[in-house]
Protein backbone atom coordinates (compact mmCIF):
# COMPACT_ATOMS: atom_id res chain seq x y z
CA UNK A 1 0.00 0.00 0.00
CA UNK A 2 0.86 3.50 -0.68
CA UNK A 3 1.57 5.89 2.14
CA UNK A 4 -1.93 7.77 3.36
CA UNK A 5 -0.93 11.36 2.10
CA UNK A 6 0.12 10.33 -1.41
CA UNK A 7 -3.13 7.88 -1.95
CA UNK A 8 -5.48 9.98 0.07
CA UNK A 9 -6.65 13.52 -1.52
CA UNK A 10 -3.45 12.93 -4.19
CA UNK A 11 -6.13 11.18 -7.02
CA UNK A 12 -8.04 14.81 -6.79
CA UNK A 13 -6.07 17.57 -8.56
CA UNK A 14 -8.60 18.39 -11.06
CA UNK A 15 -11.86 16.02 -12.64
CA UNK A 16 -11.04 18.04 -15.82
CA UNK A 17 -13.12 21.00 -17.01
CA UNK A 18 -16.16 19.50 -18.17
CA UNK A 19 -18.34 22.96 -18.37
CA UNK A 20 -17.07 24.33 -21.13
CA UNK A 21 -20.04 24.37 -22.72
CA UNK A 22 -22.02 26.04 -20.07
CA UNK A 23 -24.13 28.85 -21.68
CA UNK A 24 -24.62 32.66 -19.97
CA UNK A 25 -28.10 31.96 -18.82
CA UNK A 26 -27.17 29.33 -16.77
CA UNK A 27 -24.12 31.24 -15.49
CA UNK A 28 -26.27 34.19 -14.30
CA UNK A 29 -28.62 31.48 -12.87
CA UNK A 30 -25.48 30.23 -10.72
CA UNK A 31 -24.20 34.34 -10.09
CA UNK A 32 -27.51 34.91 -9.12
CA UNK A 33 -28.38 31.95 -6.86
CA UNK A 34 -28.56 33.11 -2.72
CA UNK A 35 -28.53 31.23 0.54
CA UNK A 36 -31.53 30.86 2.62
CA UNK A 37 -30.53 31.52 6.28
CA UNK A 38 -31.01 28.16 6.91
CA UNK A 39 -29.18 26.87 3.54
CA UNK A 40 -26.66 29.22 4.84
CA UNK A 41 -26.14 28.45 8.76
CA UNK A 42 -26.37 24.73 7.65
CA UNK A 43 -23.55 25.18 4.80
CA UNK A 44 -21.64 27.29 6.90
CA UNK A 45 -21.85 23.96 9.64
CA UNK A 46 -21.01 21.67 7.49
CA UNK A 47 -17.75 23.78 6.43
CA UNK A 48 -17.07 24.09 9.27
CA UNK A 49 -16.96 20.23 10.65
CA UNK A 50 -14.95 19.57 6.84
CA UNK A 51 -12.56 21.78 8.14
CA UNK A 52 -11.87 19.78 11.49
CA UNK A 53 -8.75 17.80 12.09
CA UNK A 54 -8.70 14.26 13.41
CA UNK A 55 -7.21 14.39 17.13
CA UNK A 56 -5.91 11.07 18.25
CA UNK A 57 -5.55 12.42 21.74
CA UNK A 58 -9.34 14.05 21.87
CA UNK A 59 -11.44 11.43 24.48
CA UNK A 60 -14.63 12.43 22.03
CA UNK A 61 -12.46 11.39 18.79
CA UNK A 62 -10.59 8.05 20.32
CA UNK A 63 -14.26 6.93 20.80
CA UNK A 64 -16.03 7.52 17.65
CA UNK A 65 -13.11 5.73 16.50
CA UNK A 66 -13.72 2.35 18.77
CA UNK A 67 -17.59 2.86 18.07
CA UNK A 68 -16.95 2.26 14.17
CA UNK A 69 -15.20 -0.58 14.91
CA UNK A 70 -17.84 -2.06 16.98
CA UNK A 71 -19.90 -1.72 13.95
CA UNK A 72 -17.67 -3.56 11.74
CA UNK A 73 -16.67 -6.03 14.22
CA UNK A 74 -19.47 -6.43 16.97
CA UNK A 75 -18.44 -9.71 17.87
CA UNK A 76 -14.89 -8.79 17.97
CA UNK A 77 -13.33 -7.20 20.75
CA UNK A 78 -10.96 -4.18 19.57
CA UNK A 79 -6.92 -4.56 21.39
CA UNK A 80 -6.09 -0.72 21.17
CA UNK A 81 -6.17 2.17 19.17
CA UNK A 82 -2.66 1.07 17.29
CA UNK A 83 -3.54 -2.70 16.46
CA UNK A 84 -3.00 -4.33 13.59
CA UNK A 85 -6.26 -5.17 13.74
CA UNK A 86 -7.32 -2.23 11.97
CA UNK A 87 -6.01 -3.10 8.76
CA UNK A 88 -9.12 -5.84 8.44
CA UNK A 89 -11.32 -3.07 8.09
CA UNK A 90 -9.19 -1.11 5.19
CA UNK A 91 -6.64 1.10 6.83
CA UNK A 92 -3.05 1.41 5.58
CA UNK A 93 -1.30 0.52 9.14
CA UNK A 94 -2.13 0.01 12.50
CA UNK A 95 -3.16 3.28 13.77
CA UNK A 96 -6.02 4.85 11.60
CA UNK A 97 -5.68 8.39 12.94
CA UNK A 98 -2.15 8.61 10.20
CA UNK A 99 -4.93 8.21 7.57
CA UNK A 100 -7.29 10.62 8.69
CA UNK A 101 -4.49 13.43 7.50
CA UNK A 102 -6.09 13.49 4.19
CA UNK A 103 -9.35 15.00 5.41
CA UNK A 104 -10.13 15.10 8.88
CA UNK A 105 -12.80 14.06 11.34
CA UNK A 106 -15.82 14.26 9.08
CA UNK A 107 -14.35 11.23 7.20
CA UNK A 108 -14.83 9.31 10.60
CA UNK A 109 -18.41 10.80 11.38
CA UNK A 110 -19.07 9.81 7.06
CA UNK A 111 -18.08 6.24 8.05
CA UNK A 112 -20.10 6.04 11.63
CA UNK A 113 -23.10 7.24 10.14
CA UNK A 114 -22.93 5.10 6.90
CA UNK A 115 -22.88 2.12 9.65
CA UNK A 116 -25.96 3.13 11.81
CA UNK A 117 -28.51 4.51 9.02
CA UNK A 118 -27.50 1.59 6.47
CA UNK A 119 -25.99 -1.45 8.30
CA UNK A 120 -26.50 -3.80 5.39
CA UNK A 121 -24.96 -1.76 2.54
CA UNK A 122 -21.89 -0.78 5.12
CA UNK A 123 -21.12 -4.45 6.00
CA UNK A 124 -21.89 -5.33 2.49
CA UNK A 125 -19.34 -2.95 0.99
CA UNK A 126 -17.03 -3.95 3.62
CA UNK A 127 -16.82 -7.09 3.41
CA UNK A 128 -17.42 -7.63 -0.53
CA UNK A 129 -20.18 -9.44 -0.37
CA UNK A 130 -21.61 -8.36 -4.21
CA UNK A 131 -20.27 -9.17 -7.55
CA UNK A 132 -17.50 -10.59 -8.61
CA UNK A 133 -14.33 -8.79 -7.46
CA UNK A 134 -10.79 -8.18 -8.35
CA UNK A 135 -7.89 -9.70 -6.40
CA UNK A 136 -6.51 -6.34 -5.83
CA UNK A 137 -9.19 -4.75 -4.04
CA UNK A 138 -9.89 -1.04 -2.86
CA UNK A 139 -9.04 -0.93 1.12
CA UNK A 140 -12.82 -0.06 2.70
CA UNK A 141 -11.79 2.29 5.08
CA UNK A 142 -9.34 4.13 3.26
CA UNK A 143 -11.93 4.41 0.49
CA UNK A 144 -14.29 5.96 2.69
CA UNK A 145 -12.07 8.54 3.65
CA UNK A 146 -11.54 9.66 -0.51
CA UNK A 147 -15.34 9.35 -0.62
CA UNK A 148 -15.53 12.51 2.16
CA UNK A 149 -12.66 14.43 0.26
CA UNK A 150 -14.92 13.62 -2.86
CA UNK A 151 -17.72 15.31 -1.74
CA UNK A 152 -16.30 18.05 0.46
CA UNK A 153 -14.14 19.41 -3.37
CA UNK A 154 -17.31 18.78 -5.44
CA UNK A 155 -20.20 20.65 -3.32
CA UNK A 156 -17.61 23.90 -2.83
CA UNK A 157 -17.38 23.46 0.75
CA UNK A 158 -13.93 24.91 0.77
CA UNK A 159 -15.38 27.68 -0.77
CA UNK A 160 -17.15 31.15 0.38
CA UNK A 161 -20.64 29.44 -1.12
CA UNK A 162 -21.45 26.91 -3.57
CA UNK A 163 -21.05 28.13 -7.08
CA UNK A 164 -21.67 24.75 -9.30
CA UNK A 165 -25.30 23.60 -10.63
CA UNK A 166 -24.38 20.57 -8.21
CA UNK A 167 -23.39 22.23 -5.28
CA UNK A 168 -25.76 24.71 -5.15
CA UNK A 169 -29.03 22.04 -5.64
CA UNK A 170 -27.21 20.22 -2.73
CA UNK A 171 -27.46 23.75 -0.83
CA UNK A 172 -31.04 23.32 -1.20
CA UNK A 173 -30.97 20.11 -0.83
CA UNK A 174 -29.42 20.82 2.81
CA UNK A 175 -31.91 23.38 3.88
CA UNK A 176 -34.43 20.67 3.87
CA UNK A 177 -31.80 17.96 5.37
CA UNK A 178 -29.66 18.37 8.11
CA UNK A 179 -28.32 14.95 7.12
CA UNK A 180 -28.09 15.69 3.64
CA UNK A 181 -24.20 15.57 3.43
CA UNK A 182 -24.54 12.47 5.53
CA UNK A 183 -26.73 10.76 3.46
CA UNK A 184 -25.15 11.51 0.11
CA UNK A 185 -21.79 10.45 1.37
CA UNK A 186 -23.93 6.64 2.07
CA UNK A 187 -25.14 7.10 -1.79
CA UNK A 188 -22.10 7.94 -2.87
CA UNK A 189 -20.15 4.98 -1.07
CA UNK A 190 -22.56 2.67 -2.73
CA UNK A 191 -22.45 4.04 -6.15
CA UNK A 192 -18.36 3.78 -6.08
CA UNK A 193 -18.82 0.49 -5.42
CA UNK A 194 -21.36 0.16 -7.99
CA UNK A 195 -19.01 1.57 -10.73
CA UNK A 196 -16.04 -0.30 -9.28
CA UNK A 197 -17.83 -3.79 -10.27
CA UNK A 198 -19.86 -2.45 -13.47
CA UNK A 199 -15.82 -1.21 -14.56
CA UNK A 200 -14.63 -4.23 -13.30
CA UNK A 201 -11.96 -2.82 -11.82
CA UNK A 202 -8.41 -3.24 -9.49
CA UNK A 203 -6.53 -1.47 -6.82
CA UNK A 204 -4.88 0.65 -9.59
CA UNK A 205 -8.24 2.38 -11.51
CA UNK A 206 -9.43 3.52 -8.09
CA UNK A 207 -8.95 6.85 -9.41
CA UNK A 208 -10.90 6.57 -12.44
CA UNK A 209 -13.38 4.73 -10.51
CA UNK A 210 -14.10 8.13 -7.97
CA UNK A 211 -13.42 10.09 -11.22
CA UNK A 212 -16.56 8.87 -12.85
CA UNK A 213 -18.55 8.12 -9.60
CA UNK A 214 -18.11 12.31 -8.92
CA UNK A 215 -19.44 13.11 -12.98
CA UNK A 216 -22.40 10.73 -12.08
CA UNK A 217 -23.20 12.22 -9.04
CA UNK A 218 -23.35 15.36 -9.90
CA UNK A 219 -25.55 14.72 -12.83
CA UNK A 220 -28.05 13.11 -10.17
CA UNK A 221 -27.60 16.13 -8.09
CA UNK A 222 -29.08 18.11 -11.15
CA UNK A 223 -32.06 16.36 -11.82
CA UNK A 224 -35.18 18.49 -11.92
CA UNK A 225 -37.40 16.15 -9.97
CA UNK A 226 -34.82 15.24 -6.86
CA UNK A 227 -36.21 17.12 -3.93
CA UNK A 228 -34.38 15.27 -1.24
CA UNK A 229 -31.93 12.48 -1.36
CA UNK A 230 -33.87 9.50 -1.44
CA UNK A 231 -35.11 11.05 -5.21
CA UNK A 232 -31.43 10.05 -6.02
CA UNK A 233 -31.64 7.40 -8.54
CA UNK A 234 -28.19 6.11 -6.69
CA UNK A 235 -30.24 6.03 -3.36
CA UNK A 236 -31.59 2.53 -4.27
CA UNK A 237 -28.37 1.04 -4.60
CA UNK A 238 -28.30 1.18 -0.71
CA UNK A 239 -31.01 -1.60 -0.26
CA UNK A 240 -30.17 -3.94 -3.37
Amino acid sequence: MVGSRSWIGGIFNRFGNRRNGMDTNINNKLNEFTLTPIQEERYHNLQERSNAPFDESCPVHQEALRALWKLAFPEIELRGLISEQWKEMGWQGSNPSTDFRGCGFISLENLLFFGRKYPDSFHRLLFKKVGKRADWEYPFAVAGINVSFMLIQMLDLCSEKPKCPSAINFAKLLGEDEEAFDNLYCIAFAMMDAQWLAMRASYMEFNEVLRVTRIQLERELCLEDVQRMQDLPAYNLLFY
